[in-house]
């Protein structure tokens, strides 16, 4: 699927500033476990939303965004993926601002969406099934236990989206530390209800596409740094990128990114109707993709990629973990053939 030149502009500004902030921000020096790396990773939220203004990419124009779509979302998505950024832009960009603008609540809107469109706040949240929660009038109970981090918390709860101040907030040392996970409790927390949950599968949806995004960056990230080596490296004198060997699986990794990249513009391109059919498709493929090419990155770089100063154990652990962060790629091919084949169990065969 062809990109607008507009996109590749906004590729290219994205790319060009995550290469210049540099590695320390981008990576595990980064992430936000709290003390200075928290108040540096914040410091760069900032930067990044007012230079480039990506922030505010899908939020309406008249509380201080673009008023684009998620086909140019999902672009710094995967810039932000090949970076393996730290950025909360998935959680706020993604998640939250879409929750907001979905709920109906004008106040809510002239509350929350500027400050996310200019930097000055990060947001994270809660969607169904991934929190036991109770809303009993204005007051939450319950515990998200794996959630997004983020400076202000949304959450379905009662059939409500809310906004919610939690009692407690407590970092998790993960797997991929560049994608920082916190829990979160709710034990009489205050709320202000913002409107009805129904959208609140698209928005998953949306979740969905912008992680497959992340996920094509990321893989592509893998499939550039075997080529580099396997050009550079050599054995017997010659390079090992000549060995029909490596030349499969780097033709093996090209042609899964190429398809992942496919499948995640198709879904970020995606009507309402279309969206639980193509975010389904990405969500499983890019998966596996991104967990294929991550591993094949260790395998190509032999010795060299199992060690801690080469960074292919990086988008390996981000491959892993994305892999659960809104469900496994069975997960997906479930939701896919609940949608496509819906009403057809336990009739005639489809064929």
């Amino acid at each position: 699927m062809d990109q607008t030149a507009e996109q590749r502009h906004l590729r290219a500004t994205v790319r060009d500033f995550l290469r210049d902030v540099g590695p320390s921000t981008t990576t595990p020096g980064g992430r936000a476990s709290g003390g200075e790396p928290r108040d540096a990773l914040r410091r760069l939220w900032r930067r990044f939303a007012g230079e480039i203004g990506v922030a505010g990419l899908a939020v309406p124009e008249e509380y201080g965004g673009a008023g684009c779509g998620m086909a140019e979302v999902a672009v710094v998505c995967e810039e932000l993926g090949r970076a393996l950024s730290p950025l909360p832009y998935l959680s706020t960009v993604v998640l939250a601002a879409e929750a907001v603008k979905a709920c109906g609540d004008k106040e809510a809107m002239r509350r929350l969406l500027p400050g996310i469109a200019d930097g000055s706040a990060t947001a994270t949240l809660v969607l169904p099934g991934d929190a036991d929660l109770r809303l009993d009038g204005d007051t939450l109970y319950g515990t998200a236990p794996y959630a997004l981090d983020g400076e202000i918390v949304l959450a379905y709860a009662g059939g409500f989206l809310v906004q919610a101040w939690p009692t407690a907030r407590r970092p998790h040392v993960t797997l991929d530390q560049t994608r920082p996970l916190v829990e979160l409790t709710f034990d009489g927390a205050p709320v202000q209800r913002l409107g009805d949950a129904g959208p609140a599968g698209r928005v998953r949806e949306l979740g969905v596409t912008g992680l497959a995004a992340e996920q094509v960056g990321g893989a592509a990230r893998c499939l550039a740094s075997s080529v580099a080596h396997a050009a550079n490296r050599h054995q017997f004198g010659r390079p090992i990128g000549s060995f029909q060997a490596i030349k499969h699986k780097l033709a093996d990794v090209l042609l899964m990114v190429e398809s992942a990249r496919s499948a995640a513009q198709a879904a970020a391109a995606a009507t309402d109707d279309e969206l639980p059919v193509r975010a389904a498709i990405a969500g499983s493929y890019c998966t596996e993709a991104y967990l294929a090419a991550a591993g094949e990155n260790i395998q190509i770089h032999g010795g060299l990629g199992v060690t801690w100063e080469h960074d292919a154990h990086l988008c390996f652990k981000r491959a892993t973990a994305d892999a659960q962060l809104f469900g496994p790629p069975q997960a997906h091919r479930e939701r896919l053939s609940e949608t496509v084949f819906q009403g057809r169990r336990g009739g005639a065969s489809a064929c």
